[in-house]
């Protein structure tokens, strides 16, 4: 294989075919550029990113034959910009694909990338949940179908490059952009995001990594804000994600993060960019900026002191493609390589790779974009629905209930109130077209059918009264409408509340990207109008229907008047108000589990499940981080047991444990259980979680069905960075077991008692009486030498299920 001289700072790379070595020997310096950054057409002044106002956007005035005339890396969000007719605009880019073919002098077509976050992020195209849903399903099959069906449509409309999936493991619910996230948990998030990855790339559409890297674990989750992880941190609870989807998931694009760690941006870092991305984990695609991160490195971080010394840290650093422009990769980088102060080869390095990936997709084929383009286009499906209905509701969150759901098929009289209750942009994530793109368009059609609560629980009980009051915004302290909900509530058998979120961008909403908050508070009057219905002394469903977590204590402890149910609802998508009303009605049972603990306050953040000792409650502190419910929690309509837990006596530290129980369906109606098996290392040389997901499994079980589920486990599974930074598995013991959520019946950790009763661990000891069933944790002894891993634990634990039908 022909290989690229290059600077001795960077080893020789390869060129991966013929067909790229012989357009990068005919590249001008002008020609390798173009090919190194993007084009976002159609602005039309609409602020959809960052600072883009700030942004030079060179050439946004010249005709586009102009700034093409040394050809074109990417078009930015041709589709995802602002409403164009799928159909229309698609004729446009095939002609367009057809013109850069025909009349740039090497004839390369250019790559379209779009957001997909919550589906494809263009008009008329289906929208489902938002990943925090994902991760609340534990469904990763269900999300690989999804990502199928959106790779499908992106793919029909010449679309190359979707910037999904959000791959930063939440670890502060006040960051606005936690329902951009999967969860709290590295191994839920490489799953079920792999998962996704996976299906779209299935349909011949490159997903994207974001963030690479760290970039949730900001400051008092404060977007942009700076990283304080440290190394460990980042290779044992950011990294494992991205490495899953590089290896188990094959992902061809991964977006930097726009975060510093410990001082240095990650857009100007080596050693993660080339290092651990692409030495130790093997990555060898395309790394793609975040929208302005070069340009940040002048404007936001000050390590550059103008857009070519941006551009060269962050070409040197491992940066390819500059989008969604070229302010700093045009005639900035070009001088910066004419004044000897950049060698070319770094050019040369990020163009194979851009071209090799053009090359992949088919976009230097003879003949590509001769086929004409489509002539109907149908982006919302039954196909689309059917998923995003089954999604929707294997996502919905059942926290409390006495015994008032389902609601009753002789009811007569229903109260719904709340401003979710009535509103489809409740329903979708703040990377949706409509929350993103149609905001700035208020009075244009919404292009498809997303029914309300109130319209899909109107269809659900058709014989019912349904009374609706808004009581309030979600944001404002409006209270004009709560005498009327108090008598709605006063005149009904059941009153149901839907409160929340309005999903949005920048101060355009209560949850987001730029849309961090300072309290965990439910916005606006919402509390109190919640407050002011239960006061009626009629059952209140309190449903809430938001993008991140809220601290709702007072609805769930029961030491006053609260509402008799609560249903968390993460933005659950266009067939969201459908499986809200079938949870509430009974046609379908609640399985969805928290991806992330439900915190008790905002002072009690950031907090994760994956704590050590001294992360937990205790006597030393009159501060109690403890969650109101754990990660993984969830009701059901039915009850579940577990039975016949067994793990194997000892494993290889090299090798891997199995561990089987009997899941048996013990209530009258059929539901899903989330299996969950944790485990803990007893004694490490580094602290370890006092619980850890090791695996999980979603069974489907008739009343009195049982099944036996069986995991096989690499010891790999309790990997982590040891005191010289080396990721390895230790001998020694685990305990392992199943259990309905992070804190069913968890072994407590031994501590040393210490004299004197200067200091106690009763708080620690005492354990949480929350539903769910769980087995004792059993021992597992790791033997053999300490063995060293890769730079994370990428291995995957199997899972399979067979039905039992013996008697018990």
């Amino acid at each position: 294989m022909e290989t690229v001289a290059a600077p001795e700072d960077i080893p020789a790379f390869p060129i991966a075919s013929e067909r790229v070595g012989a357009l990068l020997a005919q590249m001008t310096l002008e020609e390798k550029a173009a090919q190194l950054v993007g084009y976002w057409l159609d602005q039309g002044g609409e602020v959809v990113a960052p600072l883009q106002n700030e942004m030079a956007d060179a050439g946004r005035h010249d005709t586009l034959a102009g700034i093409t005339r040394h050809g074109i890396g990417h078009y930015t969000r041709v589709y995802g910009t602002r409403p164009v007719e799928p159909v229309e605009r698609a004729a446009w880019l095939w002609a367009e694909q057809r013109r850069l073919t025909r009349e740039t002098r090497l004839g390369i077509p250019a790559l379209v990338h779009e957001e997909c976050l919550t589906g494809l992020a263009a008009w008329k195209a289906a929208t489902f949940p938002t990943p925090l849903a994902w991760g609340a399903s534990f469904d990763p099959e269900l999300v690989a179908e999804m990502g199928a069906l959106i790779g499908e449509s992106m793919r029909l409309l010449g679309i190359h490059q979707g910037l999904a999936p959000v791959l930063d493991v939440v670890r502060d619910p006040r960051w606005g952009r936690v329902d951009e996230c999967i969860g709290e948990d590295p191994y839920l998030v490489g799953t079920v995001g792999t998962a996704y990855v996976r299906g779209l790339q299935s349909a011949g559409v490159h997903a994207t990594l974001k963030h690479f890297l760290g970039y949730s674990g900001s400051r008092a989750g404060r977007n942009h804000a700076p990283v304080s992880a440290g190394p460990r941190e980042v290779a044992d609870v950011f990294l494992p994600p991205f490495e899953m989807a590089i290896r188990d998931g094959g992902v061809r694009s991964v977006m930097n993060s726009y975060a510093e760690i410990d001082g240095v941006p990650v857009a100007s870092d080596p050693e993660l960019l080339t290092g651990v991305l692409r030495e130790r984990l093997g990555f060898d695609g395309v790394v793609v900026a975040d929208y302005f991160a070069i340009a940040f490195l002048e404007v936001m971080h000050a390590v550059a002191a103008d857009r070519g010394e941006a551009a060269e840290l962050a070409l040197r650093a491992g940066i390819d493609v500059e989008l969604p422009s070229g302010d700093a990769y045009l005639e900035p980088l070009i001088e910066r390589v004419r004044s000897g102060a950049l060698e070319e080869a770094y050019l040369d390095r990020a163009v194979i790779r851009v071209l090799t990936q053009k090359e992949q997709l088919g976009l230097l084929d003879p003949g590509a974009f001769e086929d004409g383009p489509p002539a109907t286009v149908d982006l919302d499906t039954p196909r689309h629905r059917d998923v995003a209905r089954r999604l929707a509701a294997e996502s919905l969150v059942l926290l409390s209930n006495d015994g008032v759901l389902p609601v009753a098929p002789t009811a007569r009289h229903i109260a719904l109130i709340g401003p979710n209750a009535d509103r489809s942009d409740a329903l979708q994530g703040c990377y949706s077209f409509a929350n993103h793109v149609l905001a700035h368009h208020p009075d244009h059609e919404l292009g498809i059918e997303i029914p309300t609560v109130r319209e899909a629980l109107t269809a659900a009980v058709p014989g019912a009264e349904i009374v609706y009051v808004r009581g309030s915004e979600v944001s404002g302290g409006d209270r004009s409408d709560f005498a009327e909900a108090e008598r709605a509530a006063t005149d009904a058998e059941i009153a149901i509340v839907v409160v929340g979120d309005q999903a949005g961008l920048f101060g355009r909403g209560t949850v987001g990207e730029g849309n961090d908050v300072e309290s965990l508070d439910l916005p606006g009057v919402q509390r109190e109008l919640v407050e002011r219905v239960v006061a009626t002394g009629t059952p209140v469903v309190m449903v809430v229907l938001s993008g991140r977590p809220y601290a709702i204590e007072w609805a769930l402890d029961g030491s006053a008047p609260c509402p008799a149910a609560v249903l968390q609802a993460f933005f659950p998508g266009e067939e969201g108000g459908a499986a809200i009303a079938d949870v509430l009605t009974g046609a379908a049972s609640p399985s969805g589990r928290l991806p992330l603990s439900l915190p008790r306050s905002s002072g009690a953040q950031p907090y994760s499940y994956l704590h050590p000792i001294l992360g937990g409650p205790s006597e030393v502190t009159t501060a109690d981080p403890t969650p109101l419910r754990p990660f993984g929690f969830g009701l059901s309509y039915t009850s579940f047991a577990y039975e016949e837990f067994s793990v194997s006596a000892e494993a290889r530290t090299n090798g891997s444990f199995t561990a089987t129980v009997t899941v048996a369906n013990t209530g009258a109606r059929r539901g899903a259980e989330i299996v969950q098996l944790y485990g803990r290392d007893v004694a490490a040389s580094v602290t370890r979680p006092v619980a850890q997901l090791l695996g999980y499994a979603r069974v489907e079980l008739d009343p009195g069905e049982r099944r036996t589920v069986r995991f096989d486990v690499p010891a790999a599974r309790f990997a982590f960075s040891d005191r010289r930074l080396r990721r390895v598995v230790e001998p020694g013991e685990v305990r392992v077991w199943v259990g309905a959520h992070a804190e069913a019946a968890a072994p407590v950790p031994e501590l040393a008692e210490v004299t004197g009763g200067a200091i106690s661990n009763e708080r620690a000891r005492a354990p949480r009486m929350l539903p769910g069933a769980a087995t004792t944790a059993l021992p597992v002894q790791l033997t053999g030498e300490v063995h060293q891993v890769g730079a994370a634990d990428a291995r995957q634990v199997t899972v399979s299920a067979q039905a039992d039908h013996g008697d018990r």
